[in-house]
């Protein structure tokens, strides 16, 4: 049953006879592959390049030629400077989508230039409403955007959680800021109090100084809108300083690594919203965990799998519009609706996923655990 879940998503991609001309396309991944979040970046790559590998093997045509797609990475280092300079490299290599960024600080910085380039981009993993709000004809994303994830976490917090005083903590990027903004304001329609509105930045490891402030507010509950790369070391400070605060954060901690950074600082009030539905209720999950961890001997992280189906979408667009070339097939694109790993995807005017599931988790016997 595994197996013909993603046998699914990939034989409705036509095939045509091997003696066909082959045409080579390149398909571009960007994300951070060094520092602080590469783990995250490569999970993002590692999905791409699956969809890229099971296309070729399946043998796709597309106007008549055997297809073949070349995957052609670029590290943005998680910042907009080099996002923009690693967009227009793909844009003159010639690549025919991109997948990506992960971050939104790089997204939407990018997305101009591939807006100027011609070229379609679809981002399994920025969240920040902003980079389907510019206009821009070419830009998706695979995954709920931060109004429906910051109004979960929000809500979560005061209803679930019964939160009466909130403290939230962003770090200042363009994902992390908007996720804290939008529950903020959830918190507040609920009717809580946010006794705290702290900032840090995404390369930090010392929260000393914002977390006695925030003690001294004694909030009940804790929101950090930022990367596991600092979440982690942020619970061990709480835990330091003898705050007993439950923890809510967004998709951006909702990792293995954010486990292992916080060490036996989290615990069962620590909670994570994950846009989307868990890897083992997406439709091809269990199908798609196995053929991760065959081909990359690890575990999925979070994005791998909005990776997959944001390079689907384009080559499925491509086989309808019989092109590869942009403005031919990003009509296709636009009208595009299929049933993919995380589930079915298909795009509204912005160019968000028309149905943007947000799960929350609590940390239970060592992982994540779906609420």
């Amino acid at each position: 049953m595994k197996k013909t879940v993603v046998a699914v998503a990939l034989v409705s991609i036509g095939i045509g006879a091997a003696q066909a001309q082959e045409m080579v396309v390149k398909l571009g991944s960007a994300a951070p592959l060094t520092g602080t979040i590469s783990h995250l970046g490569k999970d993002l790559e590692n999905g791409t390049r699956l969809a890229v590998e099971a296309m070729n093997a399946q043998g796709v045509m597309i106007g008549g030629k055997k297809v073949k797609f070349e995957l052609v990475g670029e590290d943005d280092q998680a910042d907009p400077r080099t996002g923009t300079t690693v967009a227009q490299r793909l844009v003159d290599a010639g690549v025919k989508g991109v997948i990506g960024h992960l971050n939104s600080g790089t997204s939407i910085p990018a997305s101009r230039i591939y807006d100027q380039g011609g070229v379609p981009q679809i981002s399994p993993a920025s969240t920040n409403p902003k980079l389907t709000q510019q206009g821009f004809k070419g830009v998706f994303r695979t995954i709920a955007n931060d109004v429906q994830q910051g109004g979960v976490l929000g809500n979560f917090a005061v209803k679930t959680l019964g939160a009466k005083k909130v403290a939230i903590i962003d770090d200042r990027t363009a994902y992390g800021q908007g996720l804290a903004d939008e529950t903020e304001k959830a918190v507040k329609a609920g009717g809580g109090q946010v006794v705290a509105r702290e900032f840090t930045t995404d390369k930090a490891t010392d929260f000393n100084a914002i977390l006695t402030k925030i003690r001294a507010a004694a909030p009940d509950v804790i929101m950090f809108g930022g990367m596991d790369a600092q979440a982690g070391p942020m619970l061990r400070q709480l835990k330091q300083l003898g705050i007993t605060a439950q923890f809510v954060t967004g998709d951006g901690g909702c990792s293995p690594e954010m486990i292992k950074l916080a060490g036996d600082s989290i615990n069962a009030t620590t909670y994570c919203s994950m846009a989307g539905l868990p890897l083992d209720k997406m439709p091809g999950g269990a199908a798609f965990r196995d053929l991760y961890k065959k081909r990359f001997g690890g575990e999925v992280q979070l994005y791998a799998p909005y990776a997959y189906d944001a390079a689907m979408a384009i080559a499925k667009a491509m086989e309808k519009a019989a092109s590869v070339e942009p403005a031919k097939y990003l009509p296709e694109l636009h009208a595009i609706s299929f049933d993919g790993v995380t589930g079915n995807v298909a795009f509204d005017d912005k160019g968000d996923i028309k149905e943007g599931a947000v799960t929350m988790y609590q940390f239970r016997n060592g992982t994540w655990a779906a609420m």
